[in-house]
């Protein structure tokens, strides 16, 4: 028997909060998690159900897909399509938006989605995690298009991740605060553990991908070589780095010790004609919006994350998030940077 708060339990309690709620955006929630379970299932088994691997395949992005991405991408479409919650989908995963079939009732919530963030690392054995946003479908919501899913983060009902680990857990907020919860595997239900997650706003800690160090901006640049420098150097302290190219294990990292998260943009990205490397609507959006409610701060270096404009459905930004000291001295290196390139 267990004595803690399940998923479900405390969604429908959140709910109660909210005058006029009728119960569908609780009933939504409670499908993603439904299918976050599958997708543990699957990622724990791995080799035992022969799904690690490639697929020899590439998605929109250009990325070879392992075979797990398209697995968890079909979980997540038929655990939320049926149920009369949602007028359509969009997957980094997919090149197009995925409109509720007609033979169900349509909703009027959209769902972004990246089924299976870090899928490198599944054949290494190394955590992976799912990652979803939550908007409402502007206006009718019979046959939505692409343009109703452009809109900024601030306006996202609510956002959360799902880390397979060793052990499973799903992170989630509606916009009051952030909540962890544990997979009991016994019982099948997610178990609130983690109430209230909040992010130091210091940090002594930082991820980046060091390997694309010379390509990086001044700004960046500067901030990391302050890192390294250690005592001896203008910030006067040690600092850790951590890289574990999956941003669920990243972003929860920093949830549950502080921290900052860096995929800035860089030469290489400019000349490739590319303003990121993440995902405005599937991965930077939604965690911004996790790590803002959990106390951080998320910025693109330039601007905050969640006020960007979006301006197409797999559209790239920079990514610079997690404790808010550290987040905010990276942005002002940005800004004086840029005032040093206009007046040169």
């Amino acid at each position: 028997m267990h004595n803690g708060t399940t998923i479900t339990q405390f969604i429908i309690e959140e709910q109660r909060h909210i005058e006029g709620a009728t119960g569908d955006f609780t009933s939504l929630l409670n499908d993603i998690v439904t299918a976050c379970k599958v997708i543990s299932n699957m990622v724990n088994k791995g080799e035992l159900i022969g799904v690690l691997g490639s697929a020899e395949s590439e998605n929109v992005q250009g990325e070879t897909q392992k075979k797990l991405d398209i697995l968890t991408n079909e979980v997540f479409i038929k655990s939320n399509e049926w149920a009369g919650h949602l007028s359509a989908m969009a997957s980094e995963e997919m090149d197009e938006i995925y409109e509720i079939p007609s033979q169900y009732p349509r909703g009027k919530y959209l769902l972004t989605f990246d089924p299976l963030d870090g899928s490198s690392n599944t054949d290494v054995n190394v955590s992976v995690g799912t990652i979803f946003s939550i908007l409402r479908c502007p206006g009718e919501r019979v046959c939505p298009n692409t343009s109703a899913f452009l809109q900024p983060g601030v306006q996202q009902v609510a956002a959360g991740y799902a880390l397979y680990g060793p052990s499973t857990m799903m992170v989630l907020t509606t916009g009051n605060g952030v909540n962890g919860f544990t997979l009991d595997a016994d019982i099948g239900e997610f178990i609130l553990t983690h109430p209230n997650m909040t992010i130091p706003e210091d940090t002594r800690e930082f991820a980046v991908n060091a390997s694309n160090m010379r390509h990086w901006e001044a700004p960046v640049k500067r901030y990391v070589d302050e890192a390294l420098a250690g005592k001896e150097g203008p910030r006067g302290e040690d600092f850790n780095m951590r890289w574990i190219a999956s941003m669920v294990a990243e972003v929860h990292r920093i949830l549950t010790r502080g921290g900052i998260f860096m995929y800035p943009i860089d030469a290489k990205m400019k000349a490739n004609g590319t303003e990121g490397k993440l995902r405005l609507m599937y991965e930077a959006n939604p965690m911004s919006m996790i790590v803002e409610q959990a106390g951080g701060a998320s910025s693109t270096g330039r601007e905050r994350i969640m006020e960007v404009q979006p301006k197409a459905l797999h559209q790239r930004v920079p990514v610079i998030l997690g404790s808010k000291n550290e987040v905010e001295r990276v942005a002002a290196y940005h800004q004086e940077s840029d005032a040093d390139d206009a007046a040169a």
